[in-house]
């Protein structure tokens, strides 16, 4: 998995990232969702090295990457903070401009990376995902059924991290290794079986419904968008669509006309059809 990358754990300040990097040519940085960690990328990220550099960090409070004490309002587990890290990494590892790919979760750090260091970002791909605002202000009885998880990881009152690790094994459920692939399949479930990370993927949803939202509705109210071009990745067999054509939604914060596709799979897009996905990043950052 990953033959010839570098895996080093790089200190950018507030935490430290485990990040898996290599290949040549014009920055691109892959940021994974929940409940993944970088490995989830182990299908699609050799197929980009040839052309790219490629940089994969878990997440702060993800996989082996830290997370901070916990912050008021969750702060230090804001998609501003993550994305000062990876703004940060790619400093560290010499890179001035990137493109930035993030699925799920990681759509969320991806979009904040290019809204809030436009100077730095020459494209931005997100997976499966919309600005948080746009979730949460179409809030209803169906969204809250069918993406229940949010609510239950982001309340405090009786924190979901009781539940989860009493017995994680059988509160998560992911395809086998068979399916994931051996090395994945362990990275991920090390992760999972670890107290810290269960902590910090809720903090992640705690500030999505908190501090993300503060963020996301000041730079609506000032007029900011996404000043790169920018693509979306839907998967066909996921409800993204929930509130409608999420092609609609997203012109509103871009500057340059979206490019939209939707991939025939499931939600983990990098896993199920990791050549598809490749091949709309190549293309796509090529341009």
């Amino acid at each position: 998995m990953f033959d010839g990358f570098d895996l080093d754990r790089v200190d950018v300040g507030e935490v430290s990232l485990r990040v898996r990097h290599g290949g040549n040519g014009p920055p691109v940085v892959l940021l994974h969702g929940h409940p993944r960690t970088h490995t989830t990328w182990h299908a699609v990220a050799p197929q980009l090295v040839a052309r790219h550099t490629v940089v994969a960090p878990d997440l702060r409070g993800y996989g082996r990457s830290t997370l901070p004490p916990d912050e008021p309002d969750h702060a230090q587990s804001s998609k501003r903070a993550m994305a000062r890290d990876v703004a940060r990494l790619m400093t560290h590892l010499g890179h001035d401009r990137f493109a930035v790919v993030g699925h799920d979760r990681g759509s969320l750090v991806a979009f904040r990376t290019a809204m809030d260091h436009p100077d730095r970002v020459t494209h931005l791909v997100v997976m499966d995902g919309l600005p948080v605002l746009e979730h949460l202000e179409r809030t209803d009885a169906t969204f809250a059924l069918a993406w229940w998880h949010w609510w239950f990881l982001g309340q405090t009152a009786k924190p979901a991290e009781r539940v989860i690790c009493a017995d994680p094994d059988s509160w998560y459920e992911t395809p086998p290794a068979t399916e994931l692939g051996e090395g994945n399949h362990a990275d991920l479930w090390a992760a999972l079986r670890d107290p810290a990370v269960v902590h910090g993927m809720c903090e992640d949803y705690r500030a999505g419904l908190v501090v993300d939202r503060r963020h996301d509705e000041d730079d609506r109210a000032a007029g900011r968008r996404v000043a790169c071009p920018t693509m979306l990745l839907e998967s066909g067999r996921d409800d993204l669509d929930l509130h409608g054509d999420p092609g609609a939604i997203w012109p509103s914060w871009l500057a340059h006309p979206l490019r939209h596709h939707v991939i025939d799979c499931g939600h983990h897009q990098a896993e199920l059809a990791p050549d598809e996905v490749a091949a709309y990043l190549l293309d796509f950052l090529a341009r």
